[in-house]
């Protein structure tokens, strides 16, 4: 059976399997040890009044320590294996391994929330998140999933993704180029929908005078008190000139960074592979997730350095 005391010490090993090395686990086992705790209580709390037996009674868990708990849910998110498979790495059957994926993902949210990174879901205080930041270069960008093609024939329309040509979900993420994290995650929308659309629909709130760079699938949105910069639409029956292409060229190589975080967000294939859960709400939290294990890689591996200018002059001043 799988557990953290037999993979901790093989580096390699334990970051394919979680998308972690053993530090980084151990610095979010902390906050994941209260988040579990939280969650007991509230459980024991929402009980009290239909509970038949003592506390403590009944069946003992498979998993009975904090630490593989944590590892259970980080290797469902990272590998994404059928059910009954996560059920025989973890000695339990697949109903066990459904209970104990739905009750620890919420888990693995707030753990991640009380370190701080998680994407903001808010368009109204937007502003206010982005602020925090060092730098405001931000840029937009939507990113597709794909899904199981639904039995529905109205939901098959619904999803279908002419781009993709195939059954998505669908997110919009404003990205901060500086620190290369994930600052906001939209709702989760079917495929179908279009980037701007879903922009123009949550009426996000940006700082005054902040760079957005976005690309010709926002063709139009152009959000107040902020610079934007787009790569310009080849003319129809026409050619862009030579000037025209270095430009666009440039913006690329700017705008690759959000490839990147997304390319770090889909390091969890619950978010790469073809998603195929049934619980409700599922497809929007495990991407929340998805982006705060990002965020909490870069933030861990590639600490932003930041300078105080006037802290600088000080210096100068009385050399």
């Amino acid at each position: 059976m799988l557990n953290y005391a037999k993979i901790k010490s093989k580096e390699q090993l334990f970051l394919d399997m979680t998308s972690l090395t053993p530090a980084e686990f151990e610095k979010l086992l902390l906050s994941f040890e209260k988040a579990w705790n939280n969650y007991q209580e509230n459980q024991v709390s929402k009980d009290h009044t239909q509970r038949k037996r003592k506390e403590g009674g009944g069946r003992k868990g498979a998993i009975k320590k904090v630490e593989d708990k944590l590892l259970f849910i980080l290797v469902y998110f990272k590998i994404y294996p059928l059910q009954v498979v996560q059920g025989q790495l973890f000695g339990m059957s697949q109903p066990q391994a459904n209970y104990w994926i739905g009750a620890l993902s919420p888990v693995l949210q707030k753990a991640l929330a009380h370190e701080k990174q998680l994407p903001s879901r808010s368009p109204q205080n937007l502003d206010e998140v982005l602020s925090k930041y060092d730098t405001l270069n931000l840029q937009v960008d939507g990113t597709e999933r794909r899904r199981q093609r639904p039995k529905d024939k109205t939901k098959q329309k619904e999803f279908y993704s002419g781009k993709k040509k195939a059954h998505t979900y669908k997110n919009n993420a404003i990205t901060n180029a500086t620190a290369r994290k994930v600052a906001y995650l939209s709702k989760t929308v079917s495929g179908k929908t279009h980037d701007k659309k879903l922009c123009d629909q949550e009426d996000l709130a940006f700082p005054l005078n902040a760079l957005l760079e976005k690309d010709t699938g926002y063709q139009g949105y152009e959000p107040k008190r902020v610079i934007t910069f787009q790569p310009k639409k080849k003319p129809k029956n026409n050619e862009l000139s030579e000037m025209e292409k270095f430009i666009n060229r440039t913006y690329s190589s700017a705008r690759i960074v959000v490839e990147h975080v997304f390319a770090g967000v889909k390091r969890c294939r619950i978010v790469k592979d073809i998603y195929r859960n049934l619980r409700e709400g599922y497809e929007d939290l495990v991407m929340e997730i998805a982006c705060g294990l990002h965020n909490f890689r870069q933030e861990f591996r590639h600490p932003v350095e930041t300078i105080n200018l006037l802290t600088l002059i000080e210096i100068d001043y009385f050399r």
